[in-house]
């Protein structure tokens, strides 16, 4: 249902509406959806927006002042309301809306229970093959930690099943007491069962009973006069007592998740703590946006609903969810959560004892994040103080753009952009371009195609418009980069080149502006200079990056891939006919040409490449 048009009828819509559940969205002018919001009553929830509009906050007053048209969808109930407002967000991702910058699926530990012989590893992706997964853990790193505390414990596995069929000796992992080489048979399979067992158990958080069958076994070796075999189960228990008493949370329950959020100044922070089977697998911190004049409360609003139905963690919703505000919609959240995991779930707010503790925590953490975030926000906004000062720029620039190009002798050359915005790199916003048809090593021509391939856009409305160009170079790549935007009608941005100082030296270099005819009289401990070498330096990385993997690529490819006019029935005809590669590159134009298909030009063409090639 669409209630608006180019001149927003505010009655009109509302006298429309229904009092059923649903989802709004709101729309601009040219149509793009700026907030999605769910309510029990669509008619009362819109009605609020417009009645007392000075009562309410200034955000949400900027808002109202920017909506052209409303629709809506209505739901049969409240619940589906919540999962589609997630939808429609993810989707739209409204520039109003508090926004999650992580969503990125969650690592686990795998164990291939079902196999002979099992296998430790890493896994991330969905969580729905044979087997036992164990998590989420918070990060990649967490994940790594831990299955080398297994991997020393438990001594099991981790090789890949090609590797671990075709071994006829055992390899290093054996010889420093890291697998017990099930794969030449040096250990039986009741024994590297047992430690898969005691392996699943620690995960578990049974670490007490795998511990008291250490200690039976460790006895039973003594007994025997296995004296080595007993000293090892000693060590075993030794290092599992020392993770109990610095890893461990102890608590009746073990699945939960505390999320604790703060926000000071235009910035929010969320943390979030996993405690599995008792055990606290670390945390993530999560940096929403859009927070601007929004409470924590308002802030865990939005970010409970995103994270929790997002789709890569729906088979690892905990038992519990200690938040460090009570938020309007905890009740319907857990009952939609309920539903999604086949179990109950529930979400507080109030907790004691260990619980308290836990939560406390969280917020400390939450805290500390938030303070070192502010601290960071405000040394980048006295970087950019500092460079609008020394540029002679009146507005602040929210969208800083650096080219840098990067090849080997010419070969497979590459220029790329990378983007800066008033909270750092905006790497979704980075681009790379292949670069042809230029003179091997020509940078200036690899600069200006660059140029031309990226601010071409900004004319058909496909890009946003930055504040600041930046170009790794001095006054010849700055002449070219104004030259190119001059071509292109585009002569209100400042452009800044940046060449490099004496042998590299940083802090040396020479900074070349558009606007002005000498050079930019910056010190070497300037906070100005700092962001312009950060700046370049991470442009030099990507352009780099992108170069090595476009050479590998080359290079790992055929020489008759890369050559106009030879597709896959000529490189089968020229192959079969000269025996391979080394033939053709043997071969002379008259041999090439009495392959049928192959002319005087195109003979010609291949006989060169062979020959560029060696």
């Amino acid at each position: 249902m669409n209630c608006g048009s180019e001149s927003f009828d505010v009655s009109a819509c509302l006298s429309g509406l229904t009092n059923d559940p649903g989802v709004y969205r709101m729309l601009d002018s040219r149509g793009e959806v700026i907030y999605v919001g769910k309510a029990r009553n669509l008619r009362r929830r819109l009605a609020s927006y417009f009645r007392s509009q000075k009562h309410l906050p200034q955000r949400t007053q900027t808002l109202i002042s920017r909506v052209c048209a409303i629709e809506v969808t209505v739901t049969r109930n409240e619940t589906e309301a919540l999962i589609l407002e997630n939808n429609v967000i993810k989707a739209f991702r409204p520039r109003y809306n508090v926004l999650l910058r992580d969503d990125k699926s969650y690592p686990y530990i795998y164990i291939s229970t079902h196999e002979q012989i099992p296998r430790l590893s890493f896994h991330r992706g969905a969580v729905s093959g044979k087997g036992r997964y164990f998590g989420p853990y918070p990060n990649a790193s967490a994940v790594r930690e831990s299955l080398g505390l297994l991997q020393q414990l438990f001594q099991i596995r981790q090789c890949e099943d090609s590797f671990f069929r075709n071994r006829t000796r055992p390899c290093l992992q054996y010889q420093i007491k890291r697998c017990t080489a099930p794969c030449v048979g040096l250990v039986d399979e009741e024994t590297y069962r047992t430690d898969v067992n005691h392996a699943v158990m620690f995960l578990e958080g049974s670490s007490e009973k795998v511990v008291e069958e250490l200690m039976a076994r460790m006895d039973a070796a003594a007994t025997r006069l296995e004296f080595e075999r007993a000293a090892r189960y000693r060590d075993q228990i030794a290092t599992l007592k020392q993770i109990q008493q610095t890893q461990y949370v102890s608590g009746p329950q073990g699945d939960i998740d505390v999320v604790a959020a703060k926000s000071r100044d235009g910035l929010a922070i969320v943390e979030v703590f996993f405690v599995r089977k008792g055990q606290n697998l670390g945390n993530k911190t999560f940096f929403p946006k859009h927070i601007s004049g929004l409470d924590s409360s308002e802030i865990l609003e939005a970010f409970l609903p995103q994270y929790y139905l997002a789709q890569s963690i729906e088979e690892s919703i905990p038992a519990e969810i200690l938040i460090s505000d009570s938020v309007p919609s905890q009740e319907l959240l857990a009952k939609v959560l309920t539903e999604r995991s086949g179990s109950k779930v529930t979400v507080a707010c109030r907790a004691r004892g260990e619980r308290a503790q836990w939560l406390n925590m969280a917020m400390n953490n939450a805290e500390v994040a938030l303070m070192h975030q502010l601290s960071r926000c405000a040394n980048s906004h006295a970087r950019v103080e500092a460079l609008c000062e020394a540029l002679g720029l009146t507005v602040r620039p929210q969208r800083i753009e650096c080219f840098d190009v990067s090849h080997t002798h010419g070969e497979d050359t590459v220029t790329a952009c990378v983007v800066f915005g008033p909270e750092g790199p905006l790497k979704s916003a980075y681009r790379r371009y292949n670069i042809r048809g230029i003179a091997p090593g020509d940078d200036y021509a690899a600069l200006a195609q660059g140029l031309e391939r990226r601010y071409a856009r900004l004319h058909k409305g496909e890009s946003l418009s930055p504040d600041l160009i930046m170009v790794d170079g001095g006054r010849g790549q700055l002449s070219q980069a104004t030259e190119v935007l001059q071509r292109l009608g585009i002569d209100n941005i400042p452009i800044i080149g940046v060449a490099k100082g004496p042998a590299r030296k940083v802090g040396h270099e020479t900074i070349f502006s558009s606007r002005s005819a000498h050079p930019l009289p910056l010190e070497g401990n300037s906070p100005a200079l700092h962001l312009i070498q950060r700046i370049r330096d991470e442009a030099h990385r990507f352009a780099v990056a992108g170069h090595r993997s476009r050479r590998a690529r080359a290079r790992r490819g055929s020489v008759l891939e890369r050559i106009s006019g030879i597709g896959a029935q000529r490189r089968r005809r020229l192959l079969r006919e000269f025996g391979g590669l080394q033939g053709i590159a043997s071969a002379g134009i008259a041999d090439l040409t009495r392959i049928r298909g192959i002319g005087y030009e195109l003979a010609q063409s291949i006989y060169e490449a062979f020959r560029r090639n060696d």
